[in-house]
């Protein structure tokens, strides 16, 4: 499989989407950071400290499901609210109101900006899919299928565990590998048959919790060492430098 840049044995491959497959990490980010600045603002005040979209975003809510980064933010602010209903209205001052203020941001970013699909990793899951690679989406997103859909790239894909799905399923999200090994297991592969590709930490550990055959760190912000630290077997820029490998 030397023209994908994995090892032998790799049957299926599982991705990740925001900032994978999909150019809507920092769309996630802005609205990360204008739900809890805004919160943060009313109740603390004008000197409050605003959320950083970078050091913030890769330490407590990059790769994990709405509600834990919810809660590990505001743990970090030593900030405690009550866990509210998963049906809360985004105006609840609870973590799960939190959660719902930011995807409803989200959603208004998505319509108003449109989802771009990274270039080089389009050609990669087209490369895959020729080579006869199965091939699965696996993100803690809600709104995976309309991002999936939105960009144009729905079709590249035979199976899709996100957010939905993990809910309905009761998987533990990220860090914990159980989306991906229910990836794995909906195409029918072992884990050390599927490599998986992550650009959050979150992400990277629970590829290898999962003892899966390969781990990619996919590094859009500048984090490659943090990535291997967290046991990525390769770290790339874009997905098509695999294909030079």
């Amino acid at each position: 499989m030397t023209n994908l840049g994995l090892p032998d044995g790799i049957r299926a491959c599982l991705f990740d989407l925001d900032g994978v497959l999909t150019r809507t990490a920092t769309v996630h980010a802005a609205a990360w950071k204008s739900m809890f600045d805004d919160f943060l603002r009313r109740r603390q005040g004008e000197g409050f400290r605003p959320f950083d979209p970078v050091a913030d975003y890769d330490a407590y809510v990059d790769g994990l499901p709405r509600a834990d980064g919810v809660r590990a933010f505001l743990a970090s602010r030593e900030i405690r609210l009550p866990e509210g209903d998963p049906h809360d209205e985004p105006e609840r001052e609870t973590v799960q109101g939190l959660g719902a203020r930011k995807n409803a941001l989200v959603l208004r970013m998505i319509k108003e900006q449109g989802v771009q699909a990274y270039a080089g990793s389009v050609r990669y899951v087209e490369a895959a899919r020729a080579a006869g690679l199965r091939r699965a989406v696996v993100s803690s997103s809600a709104n995976c299928r309309d991002v999936l859909v939105a960009a144009g790239i729905a079709d590249l894909f035979e199976v899709r565990i996100d957010g939905v799905v993990a809910a309905e399923q009761k998987l533990p999200g990220k860090p914990a590998p159980d989306t991906y090994l229910a990836a794995a297991h909906a195409l029918g592969v072992v884990p050390r048959g599927a490599a998986v590709f992550e650009d959050a930490l979150a992400g990277v550990d629970a590829g290898r919790a999962g003892g899966f055959g390969f781990v990619v760190g996919v590094d859009r912000v500048g984090q490659a060492e943090d990535l291997r630290g967290h046991g990525a077997d390769a770290v790339v820029q874009d997905l098509e430098e695999l294909m030079a490998l």
